[in-house]
């Protein structure tokens, strides 16, 4: 399938306006305990970059000017799960960045906030242009691949010091592993081009960042 929408652009501080993956594409739910995009931030639709022909410049356009690929069931589901996922990254990363004593545990907390707010905004956007419900932060409780239990949240948010930064590893490990668990029928399942791409930009950074971790969690 050709890649016929380029690297998603959005603006970072927009995405951390959110404050932060199922369930089908008409019934999803948000993480309990962490910040969800409100009704209105998360319908926006995000800008995409379109490359151009050879010798052309690439441009920045809207998704319903750049159109829609027939989409499958597994893209919405992929989509609608990732959104409350990554919301409690975000929660997770929040909690890093008040009480993360290791700098690199710090660092790479604020590269997750990063790459997954935008990320956020980007899914949420999809969703809406192909008429299929954004999660809310009001939905009931839901777990997925890799999520830590309302249990394990508040440990985490409890803890302090290296406490802390080891639980934070471990549970960034288990999330990311998750998500990596979600994207992976999108492969042979997928039939939206810009829903497979985000799958394999998930794929490609977490699997990065579980090495990262794992690393560091060695070294404490």
């Amino acid at each position: 399938m050709p890649r016929r929408l380029g690297v998603i652009s959005v603006v970072v501080l927009a995405a951390m306006s959110l404050g932060g993956c199922g369930g089908s594409s008409h019934d999803a739910h948000a993480s309990h305990g962490s910040h969800s995009p409100s009704p209105e931030a998360a319908t926006q639709s995000a800008p995409v970059v379109q490359g151009g022909a050879p010798g052309e410049t690439a441009e920045t356009i809207s998704p319903s000017a750049a159109g829609t690929d027939e989409w499958t069931q597994t893209d919405a589901d992929f989509v609608t799960m990732m959104i409350p996922h990554h919301a409690q990254a975000l929660e997770m990363t929040r909690l890093a960045r008040e009480h993360g004593v290791h700098p690199e545990v710090v660092s790479l907390a604020k590269r997750i906030e990063a790459a997954q707010g935008p990320e956020i905004v980007a899914m949420s956007g999809w969703l809406d242009l192909r008429g299929l419900r954004v999660p809310r932060a009001s939905d009931p409780p839901h777990t997925m691949a890799g999520m830590l239990t309302p249990e394990q949240m508040t440990a985490l948010g409890k803890a302090r010091g290296e406490e802390f930064d080891r639980l934070f590893l471990t549970g960034m490990i288990q999330h990311h592993q998750g998500a990596l668990e979600m994207a992976e029928p999108m492969a042979s399942k997928g039939g939206d081009a810009l829903a497979i791409e985000m799958a394999t930009d998930v794929e490609a950074t977490q699997s990065v960042e579980i090495e990262i971790m794992e690393k560091l969690l060695a070294d404490l």
